[in-house]
């Protein structure tokens, strides 16, 4: 058999928030700063008993948790509008209705205000296509897409039982409506991670698996991102693109020059390596394909660039 190696993606976290962060409680303004710089949230929700890991509260509730956490989260949000609402409201007096992308952003921030303050999260509320382009300016903290995890003991997730499984649920249907929820065990991943050698054999015996993978791709999936890969006999890369992104600008992750000079790409998915196992077997069984500049790379995608630089500084 001849295969490719495929490497792997790290994500990394932000510490916790406490009560009154929107006002320098805890780590405060620097932990929002840092939720502003991201694109998702994976919000954490413990809900195992420890008493080697010590709660701020006294006690586990994830509940109260999430509450504490988006209340700091609108507060934050609050402030950042009541700024720019007077910023944007000096150009709108100013210039009244001769700038009608000023009055659409000031009447759109006020609306997201009054909302928030109704306890509202701004994603979960619909708005017209102008308000999401103004809104779009400010990326505020409650806009970003959340998955929630469940962190649980390791005796917990192997059963598949818990006593805040089905309150989490109850809470999001009824706060969150259609959020993700994906329960693992943080103390099962960190041993799978710590004994390797030990890994296949204990999740077999506990009829049990890693949520590891899951937890990738839906956060990809909420960021609307997308993996293609390159490959060689001495490296194999996974390149992260946006969805719908075209071949030459997907081409352009790799090099500019094969953007400029793109010409075609050669194309098979990862699940034909998969059922054919070699390169050859995907070309013999009519898996192998062509695409040109229109093409949208798709998930999954193991590509050949080929693209010629010289013709394109001729012309």
């Amino acid at each position: 058999k001849q295969w490719y190696q495929r490497r792997v993606a790290i994500t990394a976290g932000i510490a916790g928030l406490v009560r009154g962060a929107s006002e320098g409680e805890g780590l405060g303004n620097a932990f929002l700063s840092h939720i502003g710089g991201c694109d998702a949230i994976f919000s954490m929700m413990r809900v195992f008993d420890d008493p080697d890991v010590t709660h701020i509260d006294g006690d586990v509730d994830p509940l109260r948790d999430t509450e504490t956490i988006f209340h700091e989260l609108r507060l934050k949000d609050i402030e950042y509008l009541n700024n720019h609402i007077d910023k944007v409201g000096k150009v709108v007096a100013k210039m009244g209705d001769k700038d009608k992308a000023a009055k659409n952003e000031h009447e759109t921030l006020i609306k997201a205000r009054e909302l928030l303050q109704e306890g509202k999260l701004i994603r979960k509320c619909t708005w017209a296509n102008k308000e999401i382009e103004a809104l779009n300016k400010h990326l505020l903290l409650t806009s970003k897409p959340v998955i929630y995890l469940i962190n649980m003991g390791e005796k917990d997730y192997i059963k598949k039982k818990g006593k805040w499984l089905m309150k989490i649920k109850q809470y999001l249907d009824a706060n969150d409506p259609g959020a993700t929820m994906i329960p693992f065990s943080g103390a099962l991943e960190q041993r799978l991670l710590d004994e390797p050698e030990n890994a296949k054999t204990f999740l077999e015996e506990n009829k049990t698996q890693s949520n590891l993978s899951k937890v990738i791709v839906t956060g990809f999936k909420a960021l609307g991102l997308q993996y293609f890969f390159t490959v060689g006999e001495d490296e194999v890369r996974a390149w992260t693109i946006q969805r719908h992104t075209k071949a030459p600008q997907a081409a352009g992750k790799i090099h500019g020059d094969m953007e400029r000079g793109f010409i075609k790409a050669e194309v098979y998915q990862y699940d034909d390596l998969v059922e054919h196992k070699t390169e050859g077997a995907v070309k013999a069984a009519g898996r192998y394909r062509m695409e040109g500049k229109n093409y949208e790379f798709l998930d999954g995608d193991i590509v050949h660039i080929k693209f010629n630089v010289t013709d394109v500084k001729k012309k």
